[in-house]
């Protein structure tokens, strides 16, 4: 008797370990009461693919309580197999969704599978923030120096996520739009008084083609005037042109000291000429007397 209880008592613990691990009767029965259609076979499979049953089953009911479209666990399986973030998925899904944003989940496990914080991204892309984009330099035509800050409001553009550039491209291409609005400038005045200009222009150049960003609007928040280049080129050229003009005249005068230095050289070289003629003439006048030639 004693045998058959043990006996008996053993069948039931594996019968309830088959249930409830083998078989994960509680997930099912969850999912059946929050209204997900799932089989309890696929439950008990997932564990030979090694695929967390608990996470698949949260997802599937997480996700039609918030009324996504219809996605399969075969689909979130398949996301988790390839490393990707399934909550995160489900998680930017839900944001999009209630913000009206398109977005499949295809799209949602590409940009995720892409190394992307699709959350965050969405997050982004409903509420806007803002790049700081480094202090431009800038020359107007008269040769002022210019320095602009400028900030650029942006929102993620989920359709161009997958392969689209970041912020820092963001930066470059408003740092050039800057620089060439204010190089074209005719006075620096020009610019101190109409800064919103640049901004108009800049966007206008839809320098968030080829981004994962839309760019909402370009501030100028400051502009500082710098040194004035115009100035200091002509002093650097006046520089050059007076070092010019020495060389020119230490050459003038090395040329003349050489000639005054030859002039001298035939100076004395006349010189001795003279005194050798002089020394001649005793010479000739005592021939002379000698051969009696001398009148």
């Amino acid at each position: 008797m004693a045998l058959t209880t043990i006996i008996f008592i053993v069948a039931i613990v594996v019968v309830l370990w088959i249930l409830f691990v083998i078989f994960p009767i509680n997930l099912w029965i969850t999912a059946i009461f929050s209204g997900v259609k799932i089989n309890l076979m696929d439950l008990v499979f997932m564990r030979f693919r090694k695929v967390p049953p608990g996470l698949i089953a949260r997802s599937m009911i997480i996700a039609t309580k918030a009324g996504l479209p219809s996605i399969s666990t075969s689909q979130m399986e398949t996301h988790y197999l390839a490393n990707g973030n399934l909550q995160n998925v489900i998680k930017a899904l839900i944001v999009a969704d209630k913000a009206n944003l398109k977005l499949s989940f295809q799209q949602a496990t590409a940009i995720d599978l892409a190394g992307r914080d699709v959350l965050q991204a969405v997050q982004v892309s409903v509420t806007p923030y803002m790049i700081i984009v480094p202090a431009i330099m800038g020359v107007s035509l008269d040769g002022i120096q210019l320095i602009a800050i400028a900030r650029v409001t942006v929102r993620t553009n989920l359709q161009r996520l997958v392969g689209g550039a970041g912020e820092e491209t963001i930066k470059a291409r408003v740092g050039q739009g800057i620089i060439s609005c204010i190089g074209t400038a005719k006075s620096y005045y020009e610019v101190l008084e109409n800064p919103e200009n640049i901004s108009k222009k800049v966007l206008a150049d839809g320098l968030d083609s080829g981004t994962a960003f839309e760019i909402l609007s370009i501030d100028i928040a400051d502009i500082d005037i710098g040194i004035n280049i115009g100035a200091t080129l002509q002093i650097d050229q006046a520089t050059a042109d007076l070092s010019i003009a020495k060389a020119k005249a230490e050459e003038k005068r090395a040329m003349a000291v050489a000639s005054e230095q030859e002039m001298m050289a035939r100076i004395q070289k006349a010189k001795a000429s003279f005194i050798r003629a002089e020394s001649e003439i005793p010479i000739a006048l005592s021939g002379a007397f000698k051969s009696g030639r001398f009148y």
